[in-house]
């Protein structure tokens, strides 16, 4: 068997493992062994379907998204991709549902950082439920629950999270922390009753009930003997009674408090255990918010690459109309294909848009409609910064300068000194600088006089 065949025959079995997986709602194993899949063959597209439907499935949906736009492009025909993607984009009131429920999720996660549990938890119950399906935003509500001992309330939680993802780690942490809580709660210190009197008469020691007839008895006794017994029984209470009694006291005291420090020592150690919990569930929140940011610039690239791809196949369109469109791809976002794609799209249609804009914007300026220009000469620079060596950059930062935004001007005049000093626009480039430099200091001077 060559390699080829071994790495698609590993790729198939953990695609297998992923799917069995999903069956039974192990959503965390599945999304493990399909990633395992696509390490060893990218263009599993089964498995990147897979995982794009194991994604909505958690309620994350951009990332299904981004796996299901990558499985188009590398499939784009006879692809279920399709359909899924499709499917969503017509679901309007649910994206705009999902989206609302995204940000009120961060802005939980902004309270939790400013120690507002109780707006956290007000707020992501209308996140759970208008996105049902959102696994992480019922892990905090259960972790924030657990933090504020609702436990009753912290099971419920755990208990939707479970049924969403059931080999999920972080709920199998919480179910286990809330056994240990519940199991606590329940133990609850004995009580022993005292059901009898005992003491000593004599060389013997008689044990009678409370309230018994001896006692009634006693009082028949003569009242010489009464008050030798009490005498008697006073001195033995003072001097040997007294001190085991406190001795005894004291014992039972020091044991309760020793009890008390043990009980606090252990809820400040599961209080420091959930408040790292937190803190790790605000950081993940902060690498969520990114991590969604990045999808969506993953999806947006891949939109406009592939509508520049059918406008260039078209022949329909202009240079500078798809160079539109192609400035808002982010090559970094790209796959290896993707970005080959791209390389070819930029090298045949940038040239012709940069001669076209800079002709643009050049007229803008002599016409002195300075923002035209600007927006013009923008792109330009931002297609091909050394376009004529540096004259697009020298020409961007004379529309600034002649537009009042003197910060931008520097900095592009700074660009065409430091890149092109060679050229023919370098010392004009340096005459400006100097120019905006002093106004600046002079003005700086007026302001503090």
């Amino acid at each position: 068997m060559d390699y080829r065949k071994k790495i698609v025959y590993q790729s198939n079995y953990w695609y297998n493992d992923g799917l069995r997986k999903a069956q039974i709602r192990d959503m965390s194993g599945a999304i493990a062994s399909l990633r395992r899949s696509l390490q060893f063959n990218r263009e599993n597209i089964a498995a990147r379907n897979l995982l794009g439907l194991v994604y909505y499935g958690i309620g994350e949906v951009p990332e299904a998204l981004v796996e299901w736009i990558i499985s188009k492009n590398l499939k784009p025909r006879d692809n279920i991709a399709d359909y899924y993607i499709r499917t969503v984009q017509a679901a309007v009131k649910e994206l705009e549902t999902l989206n609302l429920a995204i940000k009120k999720y961060n802005q939980c996660l902004t309270y939790c950082q400013q120690n507002g549990e109780d707006l956290a938890i007000i707020q992501l119950k209308q996140v759970v439920a208008s996105h049902p399906s959102f696994l992480k935003a019922h892990q905090l509500l259960a972790l924030l629950y657990l933090h504020t001992g609702q436990y009753t309330r912290a099971r419920q939680m755990i208990r939707q999270a479970r049924k969403l993802d059931t080999g999920n780690e972080i709920t199998l942490k919480y179910m286990h922390e809330l056994t240990h809580q519940r199991g606590k709660q329940r133990r609850k210190p004995s009580r022993k009753k005292e059901d009898a009197v005992e003491y000593s008469l004599g060389n013997e020691t008689i044990i009678q009930p409370k309230h018994s007839r001896i006692k009634e008895m006693a009082g028949q006794l003569a009242v010489a003997n009464i008050f030798i017994g009490a005498a008697i029984g006073a001195a033995i209470i003072w001097f040997l009674v007294a001190p085991a009694v406190n001795q005894s006291t004291s014992n039972r005291l020091n044991d309760q408090m020793r009890n008390y420090s043990d009980q606090i020592q252990s809820l400040e150690a599961q209080v420091s255990a959930q408040t790292r919990t937190l803190d790790n569930y605000r950081a993940s929140g902060e690498a969520l918010e990114a991590d969604t940011a990045q999808a969506q610039t993953t999806q947006d690239s891949y939109e406009n690459l592939m509508t520049v791809i059918d406008q260039y196949d078209s022949g329909e369109y202009s240079d500078a109309t798809m160079a539109d469109t192609l400035l808002g791809v982010s090559r970094d976002a790209l796959g290896t294909e993707g970005q080959a794609r791209y390389d070819e799209l930029t090298a045949e249609i940038y040239p012709n848009a940069c001669d076209r804009n800079f002709s643009n914007g050049t007229d803008a300026f002599e016409a002195e409609d300075y923002q035209t220009a600007i927006d013009a000469l923008s792109k330009v620079v931002r297609m091909n910064a050394g376009y004529n060596d540096g004259e697009a950059l020298f020409y961007l930062a004379r529309a600034y300068m002649n537009n009042g935004d003197s910060e931008n001007a520097v900095t592009y005049f700074r660009r065409v000194v430091d890149e092109y000093g060679d050229s023919e626009y370098a010392e004009e480039a340096q005459t400006n600088l100097d120019t905006l430099s002093a106004a600046g200091e002079t003005q700086t001077d007026g302001n503090a006089g």
